[in-house]
């Protein structure tokens, strides 16, 4: 194995990890999502500290049902 197929492995690594921790930070912001809108903050607040569009945290994000 030369140098170049080395780099290229580690490469792949590295971006397997990135790629798990996007999953995880994705998981925790859609729990924190739904559990805003069970507490009453609405999708439009949550956009904005989000930088999210409304719609997108509407639909992860549904409003509760009563």
């Amino acid at each position: 194995m030369d140098d170049l197929d080395t780099r290229i492995q580690a490469a792949a690594k590295k971006r397997a990890r990135a790629e798990e921790a996007l999953k995880r930070a994705d998981d925790e912001l859609r729990e924190l999502l739904v559990e805003g809108r069970a507490a009453g903050k609405g999708p439009s607040h949550m956009a904005k500290l989000t930088g999210f569009t409304r719609e997108w945290v509407a639909r992860i994000a549904p409003a509760p049902k009563s």
